[in-house]
């Protein structure tokens, strides 16, 4: 079986992107996903999405995480099939699109390789000892940490992931050091079981996390630095509940080809 693929990065987390707009969408071979995203025996990715079309709106994205099991809102690779829509021709500068947690809008710039997706509004953060836990998407658990670029995010971010709170659903881990003008942040993610060069979902997480360890109201512009590079996010927060969530990053078209399989 032949597989035609496109591979896009955002900030560094990777997705091969699968043109599924002729065929319906049903019986995924988890293995072949899990296969295809290996990185020593595929393409190799943090993750493998579809394309699919929509009655209601421009199109449909579905998720699955490197391990091969469908996974939960992916927020760089929101970004990314966005501009994957728009090289298709499906889409032009704006969209509106369906994803797991419901529907998503996003904007891109005039080059195509800059993207902002707004994510679903978040209500209730809770508190886990010093770490804050919150769902933008996908389930999150942020907390500080000092001398970040030297700290052993795999193996704690695993041993958060998989305690005896988390471990039966899995949390993504995000670790993370104000450094000033802009918050350094790693993440560990459940599916991809090791850290990613940047998570989507986990930055904005961090972002509303912040805002409400400060108490910061109004409109706020975050600066994220991750291993794969600069995102920005911005929300409204009102004190009650956090809206006008935009994750905003590159998306970049790395390569197309064709797999045997």
């Amino acid at each position: 079986m032949k597989i035609n693929f496109y591979k896009y990065q955002g900030a560094g987390n990777d997705f091969i992107l699968i043109d599924h707009t002729l065929n319906p969408l049903n019986n995924i071979d988890n293995e072949l996903v899990k296969n295809l995203c290996d990185r020593r025996f595929g393409v190799g990715a943090d993750g493998l999405m579809f394309i699919t079309k929509h009655n209601q709106y421009d199109f449909e994205m579905h998720y699955f995480n490197a391990d091969g099991n469908l996974g939960s809102m992916c927020g760089n690779g929101g970004r990314c099939i966005v501009a994957f829509a728009k090289h298709l021709g499906i889409i032009e500068n704006e969209t509106n699109f369906l994803a797991v947690d419901g529907p998503h809008y996003a904007r891109i710039s005039d080059s195509g390789e800059w993207i902002d997706l707004q994510m679903i509004d978040v209500d209730t953060i809770n508190k886990d000892g010093d770490a804050f836990v919150l769902n933008t998407g996908s389930p999150h658990y942020v907390v500080e940490q000092k001398d970040l670029v030297d700290f052993d995010v795999l193996n704690e971010g695993k041993r958060i992931r998989y305690n005896n709170i988390y471990s039966e659903k899995g949390i993504n881990v995000n670790f993370v050091e104000n450094m000033g003008d802009y918050l350094f942040v790693r993440t560990y993610e459940r599916g991809v079981e090791d850290e990613t060069y940047a998570c989507g979902t986990g930055v904005t997480a961090v972002a509303i996390a912040m805002a409400k360890s400060k108490n910061e109201t109004g409109h706020i512009l975050t600066k994220i630095k991750v291993l794969g590079g600069d995102i920005k996010i911005e929300f409204d927060y009102d004190g009650i509940k956090f809206t006008n969530v935009f994750l905003c990053g590159p998306a970049k078209l790395v390569f197309a080809g064709e797999v045997n399989y």
